[in-house]
């Protein structure tokens, strides 16, 4: 298994993944060609962030997307850890773990001090991956407003 940092031409299997991870994990059905548009406006622009994929016999069959924030009160960056996704068949195989490794060390190298992420109330299977890699849930609550365009 090959872990590394996501390329342009890494859009299409990152945006149909998506789109399954949003109806897996939230019965979300998501459209395409916006998914697409997307996340191949993050890979062409290091400023909003980066996906990390993992890949077997060249074929991607897990991926995790990182964008950033700054947190003024700890005086440093964060790392969120967003479209966490792996194939079922490829499931409790160690993909999530190798990929959260690399983000780790990635994370070292960049002098980031926290790795957060969030997931769907419902999503028991995550939340326990999430605490036996060393996470622990935190005290926020997430609230969203949306703006049409």
């Amino acid at each position: 298994m090959n872990i590394r940092k996501a390329i342009l031409d890494d859009a299409k299997a990152i945006a149909t993944q998506n789109i399954l991870l949003a109806k897996e994990s939230e019965g979300l059905v998501l459209d395409a060609k916006t998914v697409f548009a997307g996340v191949s406006a993050l890979l062409s622009d290091d400023r909003k962030g980066f996906y990390v994929v993992a890949e077997e016999d060249k074929k991607i069959i897990g991926q995790m997307m990182i964008t950033f924030e700054w947190s003024d009160w700890r005086d440093t960056n964060i790392w969120w850890m967003q479209s966490v996704y792996v194939q079922k068949q490829w499931r409790a195989k160690g993909v999530f773990t190798k990929l959260f490794s690399y983000i780790q060390q990635q994370a070292c190298k960049h002098h980031v001090s926290i790795l957060r992420l969030y997931t769907h109330e419902s999503n028991s299977v995550a939340q326990a991956v999430y605490q036996q890699i060393g996470m622990r849930k935190e005290p926020y609550m997430f609230y969203q407003k949306t703006i049409k365009k």
